[in-house]
């Protein structure tokens, strides 16, 4: 069973634990707060690839995603929706950003089907759906860290009560998307205790339809694709990196700081986030 968003206002912002004092025109994070602060980093969108092909290391995210999306035509599209949908719950206005929230439960309706080749510990058959708890929490989850991760490469470190706050912000988020109150972590460590031993699981096997998604968007035919997959390569854990055929190797490890350090030189310094 899937949680069912309150739909009263009000007590939606209660469920998702978002502080009701903020003025409705500000939305539902501080302005100033470290969730905007990191999610409006221009930077962060390096990572979007990455958060996509950790999505689809799980085997029934990736069924849902090659089923229910055109990914061979357009292989950032439904990436686009969804950084779309984060984008108006961090920075948009309290009454569009909750519509959000509730329109993209709609959306995840009528994601469904039904594994079609047995991959790692789910059987075919194994029935998956969009709005499945599991599966939202562990999406926004890959969201919630390839941010971090860019962050800390590209812009730079972040303090343990900054963090908190960001853990504690995107918590109140995924609770939005439908993530199970009872096993979303809220907290820096519980999070990331969590994270690591869900990669370290076959709960995330790289299947040949993950494959062909990765493939999709990280081939260059046809398309430049720049630096994403150097970048891609470069953020995603080993085992995940070498289950999806990626190179790395001393001279991509070089490029990539090379890299890492031009977009560094290039952002004005104590330039104020973006966003909203």
């Amino acid at each position: 069973m899937h949680p069912t968003l309150p739909t009263d206002d009000a007590d939606l912002l209660r469920y998702a634990e978002i502080d009701a004092s903020l003025a409705p025109e500000d939305g539902l994070f501080a302005p100033d707060g470290w969730l905007r602060r990191i999610s409006g980093e221009p930077s962060v969108l390096f990572g979007g690839a990455r958060a996509l092909l950790l999505e689809v290391a799980h085997p029934l995210v990736a069924a849902g995603v090659a089923e229910h999306s055109d990914f061979e035509r357009d292989p950032f599209g439904r990436l686009q929706r969804t950084l779309g949908a984060v984008t108006a719950l961090a920075f948009a206005p309290r009454a569009e950003a909750l519509a959000a929230a509730r329109g993209v439960a709609r959306s995840h309706e009528a994601v469904r089907g039904h594994l079609p080749v047995a991959t790692g510990p789910f059987a075919k058959g194994t029935p998956y759906h969009g709005r499945d708890p599991d599966l939202v929490l562990w999406v926004w989850a890959t969201l919630c860290d390839t941010a971090l991760v860019v962050y800390r490469d590209f812009v730079g470190s972040i303090d343990a009560s900054a963090l908190a706050e960001y853990h504690r912000d995107q918590r109140s988020m995924a609770l939005l998307f439908g993530s199970p109150p009872d096993r979303t972590p809220g907290e820096p460590e519980a999070f990331r205790h969590w994270f690591d031993e869900r990669v370290a699981s076959d709960v995330l096997t790289v299947g040949d339809t993950a494959r062909r998604i990765a493939a999709s968007v990280l081939a260059t035919p046809g398309a430049d694709r720049g630096p994403v997959p150097l970048i891609t390569a470069a953020l995603l854990p080993d085992r995940l990196r070498d289950a999806f055929g990626l190179t790395w190797n001393e001279a991509s490890r070089a490029a990539y700081e090379r890299l890492v350090d031009s977009v560094k030189r290039l952002r004005p310094v104590d330039a104020p986030p973006q966003g909203g």
